[in-house]
């Protein structure tokens, strides 16, 4: 992925390595391929996660986690 990609933390991990941390565009359109940032497998489109994260997390847990990893640094 280009340097012009922003990280952010999936509640489903990747299928490959587990990890819940992916990378976007920054841009974020709704065709934008989502990877894994540790292990680079395609994950899915942007706009599906996009509604992963809408659904959001299966546990309260995961909810803390998710907040703390896309909190937005301003």
């Amino acid at each position: 992925m280009s340097d012009l990609s922003t990280d952010f933390r999936l509640p489903s991990g990747c299928p490959a390595c587990g990890s819940h941390r992916m990378q976007v565009s920054e841009v974020k359109n709704p065709d934008d391929k989502v990877f894994c940032a540790s292990c680079r497998r395609y994950i899915c489109l942007w706009h599906e996660a996009e509604s992963a994260l809408e659904h959001g997390p299966s546990s309260e847990t995961e909810a803390l986690i998710e907040k703390a990893a896309n909190r937005k640094d301003d």
